[in-house]
């Protein structure tokens, strides 16, 4: 795997290829399909960017940028491609898009379970901000991270 990961913004040209790479990465109760994706992607402030590893895709991370803040709507990497740094470089990507939005806050909920992911987010500095109880179709509860984007606030910290 190559440490420089590239990352390429898309649209609704690649729902199909977005809505597979769900599919294969989440369980039942949490795919999305193509469908959804497709509604998702024309509402305003709505960005993707997709990792490409060679001629494949790799993983996508889905953001919606409102009124000073950007929500990570989903991520997902392929089985395949997992511990290379690919859900680090989308990470990356999104927190840069929010900067370029001048957003203040990047928010995301992550479940309870999945341990690999909260280590990613609190390396790259996302911190607990909020709980919610049973969140997902499993029961699990989902911790809302927040991630600052404020470097002036962040300098003055």
């Amino acid at each position: 795997m190559s440490d420089d990961i590239p990352i390429h913004a898309v649209g609704a040209a690649h729902a199909g290829v977005l809505a597979a790479l769900h599919c294969a990465s989440f369980s039942a109760g949490d795919q999305w399909q193509e469908a959804a994706i497709r509604e998702l992607l024309p509402l305003p402030g709505t960005h993707v960017g997709l990792a490409v590893e060679g001629e494949h895709p790799a993983g996508f991370i889905m953001i919606r940028c409102v009124a000073g803040e950007v929500e990570i709507l989903t991520i997902c990497v392929a089985a395949e491609y997992r511990q290379h740094g690919v859900g680090t470089a989308l990470l990356t990507w999104a927190i840069q898009q929010a900067e370029a939005e001048e957003a203040e806050t990047l928010f995301l909920e992550v479940s309870s379970h999945n341990h690999v992911a909260q280590r990613v987010y609190q390396k790259a500095g996302f911190r607990q901000v909020g709980l919610r109880k049973r969140y997902y179709p499993d029961g699990s509860d989902a911790f809302v991270l927040g991630y600052n984007c404020n470097r002036a606030a962040l300098a003055e910290a």
